[in-house]
């Protein structure tokens, strides 16, 4: 079945790649980014040309997952043009690497602007027409660092990943009864395939960050035991494939988490014990309902 979906983040990694792959499987796709007029014109006019090559239903949106009216204007956009929004898929962040000491109060409150408060930003946006139509998918893009392994030096974008994970479960059972399904699917690290690494910000006190001299080369020797650690045949292509299956089955059937880490540090192991453990607990305190979305069959 065709979906109308939304992918936030998607000029670059994961977010074009799973834009790309949900076109060519036949779902009509509007890949967003902020400033396509501008910063994003050339990864705009590369995922048109695409679209057009290829005959597919892609199309670049602005959106500015910092700015709530540009989020409303996307969402308006949309349904406009559709008359239905189908799935929405969080998956808009930044990542940011350095000393935690050294990132100021306003550098980590704009790590959490972009990757929490500006996910919250889409959902006043779209989750207005998913509750009126009684049908979707919030699809979430989380990371492993939420619960596995993760090296020193990211201490901000873990605990800005952490709670927006958290946001996405607490959302699931608050929107299950308007019939609209949550899927979070959490990536492993990708030492190749993505800029992620490459583009992340860093602390603004270089001061602060001069005196963790002691660590200098710690990053750059975990990035090689990652790359170490990581098959060859590791690609996060692998992710938006995933993300192609989840879309494509049936309304009420998707799962509500699903990893794909090729490195293993530990995430899978920890969710099965927190699911379960998350489960138990919501039929204890009579919400078993709310486990899974009220789907009209």
């Amino acid at each position: 079945m065709q979906s109308v979906i939304l992918v936030t983040g998607a000029g670059s990694g994961i977010g074009k790649l799973s834009a790309q792959a949900l076109a060519e499987a036949g779902h009509i796709v509007y890949a967003s980014m902020r400033d396509i007029a501008g910063r994003n014109k050339a990864r705009a006019a590369e995922l048109r040309a695409l679209a057009a090559a290829q005959g597919l239903q892609l199309h670049p949106l602005e959106l500015d997952v910092l700015s709530q009216a540009s989020a409303d204007a996307a969402a308006a956009t949309i349904v406009q043009a559709q008359g239905r929004l189908d799935v929405v898929m969080q998956n808009a962040g930044h990542l940011v690497v350095g000393p935690t000491e050294a990132f100021t109060p306003e550098d980590i409150t704009q790590v959490f602007d972009t990757n929490v408060l500006g996910a919250q930003r889409v959902n006043r946006a779209v989750l207005p027409y998913l509750r009126q139509q009684e049908s979707g998918l919030m699809l979430w893009i989380s990371s492993t660092t939420t619960k596995g392994g993760f090296p020193p030096f990211m201490g901000p974008y873990g605990a800005a990943k952490a709670a927006m994970d958290s946001l996405a479960v607490t959302l699931a059972y608050e929107v299950a009864r308007f019939g609209i399904e949550t899927s979070i699917v959490v990536p492993g690290a990708f030492t190749r395939g993505t800029d992620h690494f490459p583009s992340a910000g860093k602390p603004s006190d270089a001061a602060i960050a001069a005196a963790y001299g002691r660590y200098d080369g710690v990053m750059d020797r975990i990035g090689e035991r990652l790359s170490a650690l990581t098959p060859e045949h590791a690609d996060p292509q692998a992710v938006a494939d995933d993300i192609v299956r989840i879309v494509g089955l049936p309304a009420g059937t998707r799962p509500m988490r699903s990893l794909i880490d090729f490195v293993g540090d530990g995430a899978a192991e920890v969710f099965e014990v927190s699911e379960r453990v998350r489960i138990d607990f919501a039929r204890r305190i009579g919400m078993g309902d709310l486990l899974e979305a009220k789907v009209r069959r």
